[in-house]
């Protein structure tokens, strides 16, 4: 549940020129600053060069993003003021020099501005992810593609499969919220890559699929619900079970956040899934998770009660327009109006209250409104009521995004109400919404933190897997 804040996918040959030459001797070399916002950072590198026409040239790197050498444009500087343009990115870096190895200024892009301050570092930066796996491997891993039938849409992904004859148990793995690839990769972590790695060196084989929409997957993300989602996680079981390797009675799913409701809305209509695993699933509604979820990470944030309190209140207004009106379009307008009234009775001047209201149709508006209205509605204790196979339920007790005491004991009624005995619900100590070890739990943290996924976690989940 990151916020949008790079276009990285476009890319730009311009030229670029300096019209100054005061400092510019100093700047060659990477600097990083970071974007802070709703509780995440997100680390950006300006690499400066001199070209042999003595001019200097950008490139940006978004490591937490899986973004490098991004294309800039104009680089301009005037005594000690730094322009950075950003074409690409409807964005521009300005900046004003404060020492060798320092600059103060602000990023701006599609209208909003972010403070940061960049610091010249001595080497290239680079990213330590120690527990990505490298070849060789010890087990196959294949490209594999497989069709949704009901929205016509083929899906991309990779089965790795243990060597030996099998037939295997089996794990399907389902991301979280926003459209992700097969290795579910954020903040430059691969969870699944790590999870699918561990599991397959353990025996049990492993498929990951980029969402729709993503990498090498048709279709269109941002018109699906998680009820649509997981047709695609149905078709992935369909693929599965004509696999000679694969043990068609011992498919189970995995879902991380959101992908632990999906789990349940797949099993419920296919009773020959064999088991579930949810890490971080969500046990009650969208809504309440992201209540307090903007209530967890605003106290960590050291904001005022107050300040938390009145933002509560003024988005579940906006979630019960949404609610409410079901033509998109029109609850936009709804929605935005009422965002607006609310500052301009808190006397926001006009220039802020502009620059609030775009920022929050940039994150909240009507290409986000399908799926957010069917996850702030829906009752996961509806699908998990019904599900009959074993569940294993995993949740860090530092998780502040799909928090562990409200959504375990959730998950374990739902299943216990209907009969189901084969439940085991841990919640693991230190570990956040990504399962790291970590400080606190806001996702400031995912991107620093080296580890990609704990390793007490992995051993659980692959003993209670086999021990089926």
């Amino acid at each position: 549940m990151t916020a949008e804040l790079l276009l990285v996918t476009l890319l730009l040959t311009t030229s670029l020129s300096a019209q100054k030459t005061t400092n510019k001797n100093i700047l060659p070399g990477s600097w990083l600053g970071k974007i802070s916002t709703n509780g995440i950072d997100l680390r950006l590198v300006f690499n400066l060069k001199l070209n042999d026409k003595d001019s200097l040239i950008a490139t940006l790197d978004s490591p937490d993003q899986g973004a490098k050498n991004i294309p800039l444009g104009h680089v301009i500087l005037d005594e000690k003021n730094l322009t950075i343009q950003a074409p690409a990115l409807m964005g521009e870096y300005k900046g004003t020099i404060t020492s060798d190895s320092t600059i103060d200024g602000t990023w701006t892009q599609r209208g909003s501005g972010f403070t940061v301050n960049l610091k010249k570092l001595s080497t290239v930066f680079t990213v330590n992810r120690p527990q990505e796996p490298k070849p060789p491997f010890s087990y196959t891993s294949e490209d594999v593609t497989f069709t949704n039938v009901k929205f016509n849409i083929k899906l991309a992904g990779t089965l790795t499969i243990p060597h030996g004859n099998g037939p295997f148990k089996a794990v399907i793995m389902i991301t979280g919220s926003g459209p992700q690839n097969r290795n579910e990769e954020l903040m430059g972590h691969k969870p699944f890559m790590v999870i699918a790695d561990y599991l397959t060196r353990n025996g049990i084989a492993v498929l990951r699929y980029d969402d729709r929409g993503v990498g090498q997957s048709q279709g269109n993300y941002a018109e699906a619900t998680s009820a649509d989602l997981a047709t695609d996680a149905e078709a992935a079981f369909n693929f599965l079970k004509n696999n000679a390797k694969i043990n068609q009675k011992e498919i189970g799913l995995m879902g991380h956040s959101e992908g632990g409701l999906i789990a349940p809305i797949v099993a419920v209509s296919n009773t020959g899934i064999g088991f579930i695993v949810s890490l971080a699933g969500t046990g009650v509604t969208g809504q309440q998770i992201i209540i307090r979820q903007q209530q967890e990470i605003g106290k960590l944030s050291g904001e005022k009660e107050s300040a938390i309190k009145e933002s509560t209140d003024i988005y579940r207004k906006l979630y019960a327009v949404l609610r409410k009106e079901k033509d998109n379009k029109k609850a936009e307008i709804k929605i935005l109006s009422l965002y607006k009234e609310n500052l301009e009775k808190k006397k926001t001047s006009k220039e802020e209250t502009e620059k609030a209201v775009n920022q929050l149709k940039l994150s909240f508006g009507a290409n986000t409104y399908t799926w957010f209205r069917y996850f702030i509605m829906t009752d996961p204790a509806t699908f998990w009521k019904k599900v009959k196979c074993p569940v294993l339920a995993l949740n860090g007790d530092k998780d502040i995004q799909v928090a562990a005491k409200e959504n375990l004991p959730a998950i374990e009624k739902a299943l216990k109400s209907s009969g189901n005995k084969s439940v085991k619900t841990i919640t693991l100590p230190g570990l956040n919404h990504l399962f790291q070890h970590c400080n606190t739990g806001l996702p400031s943290e995912y991107g620093t933190i080296e580890e990609t996924f704990s390793p007490e976690a992995l051993k659980i989940i692959t003993d209670w897997i086999l021990a089926l």
